[in-house]
């Protein structure tokens, strides 16, 4: 070969050499690029969903009334950036617009039932003025049916225009709106996914009444019904899918419960940073039956946050007197919301 040809054939090698590790700098270079987006976005998300964790534990202490057996507070994940609770106590009217006897939402005229929860608003942050307070609607969004219905699900879905209505009550007040779920016959799952729409809104939050879950095909009303903690987790997971989805800031789920029976294996019940979980002492009575109910069924099967019913009638019947803010304040955890019906 002429020395030419071999100069050539060298110079054409060192070439491809020289052009396949510029391509592999490249490469590399692409990559690291990547990686330093990938953390510069890890970063951003991180800042977005951090919170003041020791001003966090220390209002959760302060729920707990500083409880010396170790349930309260509960240990559970660091809500997102912007979660309401600890941070306020939530005071909401219960009720359907349909009905005057299902609570004091659709009880009474509108005006007159906004100045009144108006006005648990003010006791409630005059009795105890380290958190705000704030109003909220908790409208029953799908109610449960004595009759099977077309579907033999036993029960209704309320039409989404009761739902805007009740939207359009709360933007004046800035009131949070609960859509509660009656299931009958039907699922957690099947019920709360018709409502991603509304859930969606930052405003929106869910509430779920195990009493009205048959499962063995009885009619609701007849025995008190209960959910699994899967239930409840499918409730969870599709109010996370929404806040991530919509990047929202945590959603608030209650559930309701005045007997032992109502939530099974509470201990798989999920705790994660996009849901804030409430478990609601339902059910009227003497103050001392309440009080007994929630020691028994809330304290001492700690899930996260608590709540409290009241009843304008039933808890004032038969010589009862409805609790007062300041007494309710006493209880160990503090209930951080409060139903009106």
């Amino acid at each position: 070969m002429k020395k030419t040809a071999i100069t050539f054939l060298i110079i054409t090698q060192l070439f491809l050499v020289y052009s396949c590790n510029q391509g592999k700098a490249a490469d590399e270079v692409n990559a690291n690029e990547k990686i330093v987006e990938a953390k510069i976005d890890s970063v951003k998300k991180k800042k977005v969903s951090t919170i003041d964790t020791v001003d966090y534990d220390k209002r959760m202490l302060a729920l707990s009334n500083n409880d010396t057996t170790g349930r309260w507070p509960v240990k559970t994940p660091y809500p997102l950036a912007g979660a309401l609770l600890p941070y306020n106590r939530i005071i909401a009217f219960y009720g359907n617009l349909y009905s005057t006897r299902m609570g004091i939402l659709g009880e009474i005229p509108r005006d007159q039932m906004i100045k009144k929860l108006q006005g648990e608003v003010a006791k409630w942050a005059a009795a105890d003025p380290t958190v705000k307070t704030i109003p909220a609607f908790h409208y029953i969004a799908v109610t449960a049916q004595g009759a099977p219905g077309k579907d033999n699900m036993h029960r209704m879905r309320m039409p989404f225009k009761q739902i805007d209505t009740v939207l359009k009550w709360a933007k004046p007040i800035d009131a949070l709106v609960f859509l509660d779920i009656q299931v009958g016959h039907s699922t957690v799952k099947a019920e709360v996914s018709e409502l991603v729409k509304h859930l969606s809104l930052p405003n929106v939050h869910l509430g779920i009444d195990p009493e009205f879950s048959m499962k063995n095909g009885e009619r609701p009303g007849s025995k008190i019904g209960h959910f699994t903690a899967a239930d409840i987790n499918d409730a969870i997971d599709i109010l996370a899918n929404i806040v991530r989805k919509n990047k929202l800031t945590p959603k608030v789920l209650v559930v309701h419960r005045f007997t032992q029976g109502m939530v099974k294996n509470y201990k798989e019940i999920k705790t994660v940073p996009e849901v804030q979980v409430v478990m609601d002492m339902d059910g009227f009575g003497s103050k001392v039956l309440k009080r007994s109910t929630y020691l028994t069924y809330i304290y001492r099967e700690p899930v996260q946050f608590t709540g409290f019913k009241l009843f304008y009638k039933n808890d004032n019947w038969n010589n009862w007197q409805i609790y007062t803010p300041e007494e309710l304040l006493k209880f160990t955890p503090k209930p951080s919301y409060i139903q009106f019906q």
